[in-house]
């Protein structure tokens, strides 16, 4: 077998239905859409959800709750995670960025005290939690707000 004797399997590819030519194709004059109606005509049928005028289930079901638009949402970074950098780094979000530490920034970056610090560093992010900020400095390291 080479490369250019290669093929879909069987069944794998369908030809699409080729409407409206001509009687004998079984497909001619309706185009298989029957006679009038909303949908047979061009752009008809009805539009997701729709339950043919009963109040539909997304407008019967209760709703709870709303999304505050303002809400800042941070990409989070643990202080175990930060033990692979050399001792006297300078660790900035750009730093953790290079480092695939973090993928996206979105709003800031927050550093958690989740595991132990080994390694005197000093942090620049947008905020921490109290027990991170304590495992840095233990660590002989400091803890920037940016």
């Amino acid at each position: 077998m080479k490369l250019h004797e290669i093929g879909p399997a069987p069944g794998a590819r369908k030809e699409r239905r080729r409407l409206g030519r001509g009687i004998g194709s079984g497909l001619g004059k309706t185009s298989g859409k029957g006679t009038k109606g909303q949908n047979a005509r061009s752009g008809g049928g009805v539009k997701p959800g729709f339950e043919g005028g009963q109040m539909p289930l997304q407008r019967r079901l209760p709703k709870r709750g709303f999304t505050n638009k303002f809400k800042k949402e941070y990409a989070l970074v643990n202080v175990e995670d930060l033990n692979r950098f050399a001792a006297g780094t300078e660790v900035t979000p750009e730093l953790l960025l290079e480092t695939r530490l973090v993928r996206q920034p979105k709003d800031g970056i927050k550093v958690l005290g989740n595991g132990e610090l080994t390694v005197a560093l000093t942090v620049k992010a947008h905020r921490f939690s109290q027990a991170a900020a304590e495992k840095i400095a233990t660590a002989g390291g400091k803890a920037e707000v940016i």
